[in-house]
């Protein structure tokens, strides 16, 4: 049998007015999409999601 270790990384643009609500609007799509594919998520062995959010740095281009 063999394991496969995968991970998701993506970055989403969201314009709140702060963090704690940028990542609370993550948040809550990502517990929605889980909620409906927990078959799915179980079958693969989910673990964890993280998230932070950050204001963009001078180099990183601000897709608003």
């Amino acid at each position: 049998m063999y394991k496969v270790h995968w991970i998701i990384d993506g970055i989403a643009n969201v314009n709140e007015k702060n963090q704690e609500d940028a990542e609370n609007v993550i948040n809550s799509k990502i517990k929605k999409f889980l909620s409906e594919n927990s078959d799915f998520f179980d079958k693969i062995g989910a673990k964890a999601i993280q998230g932070k959010a950050y204001l963009p740095g001078k180099d990183e281009k601000n897709d608003t």
